[in-house]
């Protein structure tokens, strides 16, 4: 087929860009469009040969998008509570059958538990290589085959579920059931289990294999005024792990690393509520807690080894950009299925 013309909005650091480079489907992206300058600014470093355009969807005229000539849209929007319904609502009345998935990239055996919603639509005339109307899928098609999914649920079952969720207030243990015991760390028997699980989980890769090496991580480690304020919130992983969060711990850091392989989590926490403040940070500094890298967090989101950031963005503007960023392993994969 000849090669699509693609059109990416929301473009960010070029995510959608990337995946659809590893999906191999022959394409070209006609331009890239974002508002913010400091992603532009990683866009165009990393493919300097695509347009780069610094407006909001907004600002660009029709008459601006027909001479981009695309035949195919990639974008990743804002998470607003209105986007899923104006999105779906939009493209039903242009004609287009759609299929909704909630995707984690431990589906693809890369530890990290990042639960994302992907939309997929094509035109009436050119049918998906598979049916599931009315469903979000919690794994991929199998394609060509009549085997129903197994974790399917209706559309909005899953979204008031997820609006139902509680969130776990972890400074209130009242608010916990008599079933989940408080352990250390304030983690409850419930969550550690679920870790565990998520640990002897073999499909999934180890997070030393997505580590970097022979590099300074002395400015990674956590500070001692951060140990002190967050002691109990920490998610703490090993190198062995087969897990870990990009999320709302500690500041939006997500899980932390223990480098030192020689301590167990259990006899710091175990005893550290009976230990001064100044006791408490020592013990606490046994255990050489650091935060990823971007590198390395880039590497958990599936950009490849020369995937890189200008030397004027600051560690902290890349963290940021990174966590609105995207799993380009799991987006190829829906590239192909969409153009099965």
């Amino acid at each position: 087929m000849e090669p699509l013309r693609v059109l990416e909005l929301y473009s960010g650091i070029g995510g959608m860009h990337q995946a659809l480079r590893e999906s191999c489907v022959p394409a070209q992206v006609v331009a890239a469009i974002d508002v913010n300058t400091v992603a532009n600014e990683v866009y165009r470093y990393n493919f300097p040969h695509t347009l780069v355009l610094p407006k909001t969807i907004e600002g660009i005229t029709l008459e601006e998008f027909d001479r981009l000539s695309f035949n195919m849209i990639l974008m990743s929007p804002p998470c607003q509570p209105f986007t899923r319904d104006l999105l779906i609502q939009t493209i039903e009345n242009c004609g287009f059958q759609y299929q909704e998935f909630l995707l984690s990239p431990t589906s693809l055996g890369i530890p990290n538990s990042r639960l994302r919603y992907f939309l997929i639509a094509k035109l009436q005339s050119e049918p998906l290589p598979f049916s599931a109307p009315g469903q979000v899928l919690m794994e991929f098609p199998k394609i060509r085959s009549e085997n129903p999914q197994k974790h399917e649920i209706s559309a909005d079952e899953k979204i008031e579920e997820k609006k139902a969720e509680p969130n776990i207030v972890l400074e209130n243990n009242t608010q916990r059931s008599r079933e989940e015991t408080v352990l250390f760390k304030l983690e409850t028997t419930r969550e550690l289990e679920r870790k565990q699980q998520q640990n002897s989980n073999l499909s999934v890769q180890m997070l030393k294999d997505f580590l970097e090496h022979d590099i300074n991580i002395s400015q990674y480690f956590l500070p001692p005024k951060l140990l002190q304020r967050y002691a109990l919130l920490l998610d703490i992983v090993k190198p062995t792990c087969r897990r870990s969060i990009y999320g709302n711990y500690v500041e939006g850091t997500g899980s932390v690393l223990q480098t030192a392989e020689d301590v167990q989590i259990d006899d710091v926490y175990k005893c550290i509520s009976n230990l001064s403040e100044e006791e408490k940070i020592t013990k606490l500094l046994m255990l050489k807690l650091r935060y990823f890298t971007p590198k390395e967090i880039a590497n958990l989101l599936g950009f490849p080894p020369d995937f890189g950031f200008p030397e004027t963005i600051t560690v902290k503007q890349r963290y940021h950009l990174l966590g609105n960023s995207l799993n380009v392993h799991i987006v190829a994969k829906l590239i192909k299925i969409l153009c099965e």
